[in-house]
């Protein structure tokens, strides 16, 4: 263990600098500290100083930590929330109670200014930043640190009232009035002006504050304007992409019905009173409004990093939302972070909730494959949904637990404080209505403040090593749904591609999320569901991945177009990957909802539902058949060894009994157990692991109403309670364990 101690000093109010010194430093003393310092500013003629001594002890490589922090000036798990001080600016002791009550919450970081802009500049070019000084200076002294947000997510009513081409115009032509949130053009000139002015004037005054620990760019970016501006924006995209209009009208196929263009100037967006036929078309646009929202956001952050370029940047994406390829917006950011809001307790419906979220976790995490940070959660409800149901006891601890299993370095929530009145009121709160601590929401996110204080050192900057990648595409998916057949309805890409991931995630088998841009070649197993569109280059690196000895599984509806959704031609083509998988496919039959096929395997009989291909082998090893219908007979399930890989297919969407049989196979195939060894592992249970360079942290979740046991190979230490467990651990109804072994 070595040990530094890091000096914060303000002189007139104005964060000077952090200085970090070695215990083996002459500086190490703290009187010689204060007396350079002192030295220093006096001879500057400076009025006033004070000074920070934080005290640390850490190993000199990072506490053997895989990757560095993601907030240096604090680097520590964050809990916390987002807080809106300017809701209560005329109730000054109900902030003085908030800080209290965050500390006996063990609240360390809050969000700060999301939707302050009003409250920041009333007027044009009028600024008011005193509240937010006070509001800043009470939680640092406090021990709170603060994401400091731009506030783009919602403007003045002075702005669009002056400027009405902030406002977003829908597809049908339609102007939004004053309103609402994330209602503006990111394309219009002013706005982007107006956001660079406040952006800069908020780095200007905080950005060297030592309370600033991150950049909160905006808000849940989305949505698309079909204004003049932004309808030319896309046709220079579209010339900047093609050159000539000849190539787009041949990647768009726009010789059907008639629909080819002589000039970009005829292009316009697609939407309800405009084209809707041409699938190249919607694809450009959403690539387009992908673009512009990122090159938006390149220009708030430009703002705030020509002041500190040393406070990291993030924005709070949505999960799976299919308005944005997150991808894109990833590379313009320091670290991810993200809005979690799962459905808990739907009968019948938690466990399957638990796995989804849990992809989703990972999906984000890989967005740049490090650490992220849970940006918002709720304590226990949201308002928005038909039946927005509190979580049971247990369930938040259980959800933040599992999000850190993950790879979150954080558990925030929106919002500190309910709201009092107006939309989000109803939405939970670490401080209710009651304003009080004696709630149960309260006590719980206490207690995990709590643990989180506890596991922080150990945990923080950890990996999560994964021997199984799955391709989640969204470019994929948006060409998958509007491919206009085989079915139009029920082709629930997300939900298959979680199907396939719940095996693992049960089974402590850590997955990668990856889009078709990735590198796969350290896997041992790819699996690719319904990758509709093959681009990115992805046929040579599956081929080439394949080829090198590893194990790739697709599945129906794969493979049937390039990235402007021509399909491909021809019967068994390279393009389609029918080397590799040494088959073909013929035809397409899609079935009713109340329509099923099915196929023996594995000593059981199993349903096939939506799509069922039908399919010819040519080097490939059929393992499956299907048992009815005009294709009865015809393979179903194939094997085809390709190099020193195998390459799987499943031609049909199947049960999920069926999936976890395969990917159990997978698994066996690739010699892969799951961390906590060949164990029995019941129902409900999710298993997840993140290990640094010496330890490895295995948590183990119960997303069932019924308590559960899971069997042991070994001895393990519970780091919550710092209790041993062996044999066997059982878990209540949403309850959880950290187990801890040496890698």
């Amino acid at each position: 263990m070595e040990t530094y101690v890091g000096l914060v000093y303000v002189v007139d109010n104005i964060f000077v600098r952090l200085s970090v010194v070695h215990s083996d430093s002459p500086l190490f003393s703290r009187n010689k500290i204060l007396f350079v310092c002192k030295d220093y500013i006096i001879n500057k003629g400076y009025n006033s100083i004070r000074y920070y001594f934080v005290w640390h002890k850490c190993r000199g490589d990072n506490m053997g930590k895989k990757f560095k922090p993601l907030t240096p000036k604090y680097p520590h798990m964050l809990h916390g929330g987002d807080y809106n001080p300017d809701q209560w600016i005329d109730y000054p002791e109900i902030i003085e109670k908030d800080i209290e009550l965050m500390k006996k919450a063990h609240i360390n970081n809050v969000s700060l200014g999301i939707f302050s802009w009003a409250h920041l500049e009333p007027k044009k070019d009028v600024f008011e930043f005193e509240w937010l000084d006070k509001v800043i200076e009470k939680l640092y002294e406090a021990g709170i640190y603060i994401n400091l947000a731009t506030p783009s997510g919602a403007r003045p009513h002075w702005l669009a009232d002056e400027y009405p081409e902030v406002l977003r115009v829908d597809e049908k032509g339609v102007r939004a009035h004053f309103g609402f949130r994330h209602n503006h053009c990111m394309t219009s000139p002013v706005y982007r002006e107006r956001v660079r002015i406040i952006n800069t004037k908020l780095a200007q005054r905080y950005g060297k504050h030592p309370a600033v620990i991150m950049w909160h760019i905006s808000n849940e970016y989305g949505g698309e304007c079909h204004c003049p501006l932004c309808q030319q924006a896309f046709r220079d995209y579209l010339k900047e992409k093609y050159v000539t209009v000849e190539k787009m009208n041949h990647a768009w196929w726009a010789r059907f019905w008639s629909h080819t263009y002589s000039s970009f100037d005829e292009v316009e967006s697609p939407g309800a009173i405009s084209e809707t036929a041409i699938n190249g078309l919607w694809l450009d646009w959403w690539r387009f409004t992908t673009y512009q929202t990122t090159d938006f956001m390149k220009n708030e952050i430009a703002a705030v990093k020509a002041v500190n370029p040393e406070i990291p940047v993030t924005t709070n994406m949505m999960g799976l939302y299919d308005g944005l390829c997150y991808p894109k917006l990833a590379k313009e950011i320091d670290f991810v972070s993200w809005d979690s809001y799962p459905y808990w307790h739907v009968p019948n419906e938690n466990v399957k909730e638990a796995y989804t979220e849990s992809f989703t976790h990972d999906y984000i995490r890989c967005l740049k494959m490090k650490p992220f940070i849970l940006m918002e959660s709720t304590t226990g409800t949201v308002n928005w949904r038909p039946v927005s149901k509190m979580k049971k006891p247990g369930m938040h601890r259980l959800a933040i637990l599992n999000a850190i299993g993950h790879g979150a370095e954080s558990g925030l929530y929106f919002q500190i404080r309910q709201s009092r009145g107006s939309a989000e009121k109803m939405h939970s709160a670490v401080i209710s209505h009651t304003g009080t601590e004696n709630t149960r929401v309260f006590k719980e996110v206490s207690e995990l403040g709590a643990d989180m204080k506890k596991i922080s050192d150990l945990i923080y900057g950890s990996d999560n090593p994964a021997a199984v990648a799955i391709i989640y595409d969204k470019e994929s998916k948006w060409a998958l749904n509007q491919s206009n057949g085989p079915r139009n309805c029920g082709l629930d890409y997300d939900g298959l591609c979680t199907q396939y991931y719940k095996y693992f995630w049960q089974n402590g088998i850590g997955v990668d999320v990856l889009d078709s841009s990735a590198d796969f070649k350290d896997y041992k197993i790819v699996i690719a569901p319904m990758l509709y569109m093959y681009h990115n280059d992805i046929q040579d690196k599956l081929r080439k991945y394949v080829e090198a000895g590893g194990i790739l599984l697709s599945t129906a509806f794969s493979g049937v177009a390039d990235e402007n959704d021509l399909c491909f031609l021809g019967e068994a083509t390279d393009e389609k990957l029918s080397d590799v998988f040494g088959m073909w496919v013929e035809e397409i039959d899609a079935l009713f909802e109340e329509e099923f096929n099915e196929t023996f395997f594995g000593n059981d009989t199993y349903k096939l539902r939506e799509l069922c291909e039908v399919i010819h082998t040519t080097t490939a090893e059929t393992l499956a058949v299907y048992g009815n219908d005009y294709y009865k007979d015809f393979p179903v399930i194939t094997k085809n060894k390709y190099g020193k890989g195998i390459a799987y297919h499943i031609a049909a969407n199947c049960e999920i009994q069926l999936i976890e049989k395969m990917c159990s196979l997978l698994a066996e195939e690739a010699k892969i157990t799951g961390i906590l060894g060949n164990v029995s592992i019941p129902d409900g249970i999710g298993i997840n692991y993140r290990e640094n360079e010496a330890k490895r942290y295995i948590f183990v979740g119960n997303f069932s109403d019924k308590e559960k046991t899971v069997s042991l190979s070994k001895t393990y230490t519970n780091i919550l309670n710092d209790g041993v467990v062996f044999d066997d651990v059982k878990l209540e109804p949403y309850g959880i364990v950290i187990l801890e072994e040496d890698v």
